[in-house]
């Protein structure tokens, strides 16, 4: 494989074209979310250090630790391919609108998969058998987008509905709490917090993270301990730090801000985050932002943007001292063809940058794809795929604003 260097790249940063991708059965369906079950994978996403820094497209390497994939779709159906394979092994159905979030987060039920839908429900599949094992309603008239498990003692399940957080033990599919009155609008997110199950973070269309106390009986009036406020529709938070005390924020707008949560503190603001990321490589505009991933062994943060063609770069967040949003670290560029919705790590969620090996990421998006992306670092280069050196483009394409999802 021959690479291009450039007096406008830096020098960490090797970037390639790759050609082929895998085109799933999908046709146009959009690819929302995939989730794996496997013991190094983090399931929350924000934990991980997902890339290296010369990604190459392969349809045909699997990782050996990652035993199932689950892809949802925008045909509210969720497929599933053996990751030792690739091969499509069943799918689960039952959801009649759009599946918001899907994840192996069942405590001591690692092939149980949950989803929740903007159907009302919450469901639980045994990816065995595809059948459904559970399901709890939220109500017809109320959108489910996020849930978390957690508790003191392991056994609620915390989900965004409408403007509410419910609460329910999961073991026998009871409710057991309703937060009405801390939010004033759809609840994106909530999650308990990695390091104390006690504590649920919650983030909302209305602009606000809330942080509560999860313990004894819950309510608005004694288990609100703080409020953020960002100032613009939240779309995803995630965790980060050594003792994952602080937090990223996403919005619809495409701005980026990093909390402190335990002292409700704002620690730096970018609201320019895409011009700043634009601004730091000679691809086309940066449109949209999909996640934020975190090394733990560096204790760096990066924010994966992406164009209406598919590319996507690894911005280093600077948030401390002279803020900032840094040249990409890794580019991932030619397995999509349109706005990618997912990015699921593999390598593990301590792995310092640039040192991983094989698989290290699949993504999925609007173009029905889902691709795997390989560590330059891989011994598995006698694999399909093709590649070239990459033509920069002499000026920089400009994109339209990416609206919200």
């Amino acid at each position: 494989m021959e690479e291009m260097e450039t007096e406008s790249s830096p020098p960490s940063t090797k970037r390639l074209a790759i050609k082929n991708t895998i085109q799933t059965n999908f046709g146009d369906d959009y690819v929302f979310q995939i989730a794996s079950r496997s013991p190094s994978m983090a399931s929350f996403l924000s934990n991980s250090s997902p890339f290296s820094l010369n990604p190459r497209l392969t349809s045909c390497c699997f990782s050996q630790e990652m035993s199932a994939l689950a892809v949802s779709l925008s045909t509210n159906a969720i497929k599933f391919y053996s990751a030792g394979t690739g091969q499509y092994v069943g799918e689960c159905t039952g959801h009649s609108g759009t599946i918001n979030d899907v994840s192996f987060s069942v405590p001591s039920s690692p092939h149980v998969l949950s989803s929740c839908s903007s159907d009302g429900t919450i469901r639980a599949w045994d990816t065995r058998t595809f059948k459904q094992v559970s399901l709890l309603r939220a109500g017809s008239s109320q959108e489910v987008y996020s849930f978390s498990f957690g508790g003191s003692s392991g056994n609620l399940l915390a989900a965004g509905c409408g403007s509410e957080i419910r609460f329910w033990d999961w073991r026998i599919g009871k409710q057991m709490f309703c937060l009405e009155d801390s939010h004033v609008d759809d609840v994106i997110q909530v999650h308990f917090t990695l390091n104390d199950q006690s504590k649920l973070i919650s983030g909302s269309v209305d602009g606000l993270m809330c942080v509560f106390d999860a313990n004894g009986d819950i309510n608005d009036d004694n288990h609100l301990e703080s409020v953020m406020n960002v100032g613009t529709s939240i779309s995803k938070i995630g965790f980060f730090g050594q003792m994952n005390q602080k937090l990223w924020c996403l919005t619809h707008i495409e701005t980026l801000s990093v909390w402190d949560w335990k002292d409700a503190r704002n620690e730096a603001n970018f609201e320019d985050a895409r011009s700043l990321a634009s601004d730091s490589w000679n691809r086309d505009h940066i449109d949209y932002f999909v996640n934020c991933h975190y090394s733990g062994s560096d204790d760096l943060l990066w924010v994966i943007g992406g164009t209406n063609a598919g590319t996507l770069g690894y911005f280093p967040v600077i948030y401390e001292g002279s803020k900032g949003i840094g040249s990409p670290e890794a580019i991932l560029e030619g397995g999509h063809a349109g706005v990618v919705r997912t990015v699921l790590p593999v390598s593990s969620t301590r792995e310092r940058l640039g040192q991983g090996r094989g698989i290290f990421s699949w993504t999925g998006g609007e173009d029905g794809r889902l691709c795997c992306w390989l560590s330059d670092e891989s011994s598995e280069t006698n694999r399909s795929w093709i590649s070239s050196a990459l033509v920069l483009r002499a000026h920089r394409l400009s994109k339209g604003r990416h609206h919200p999802y």
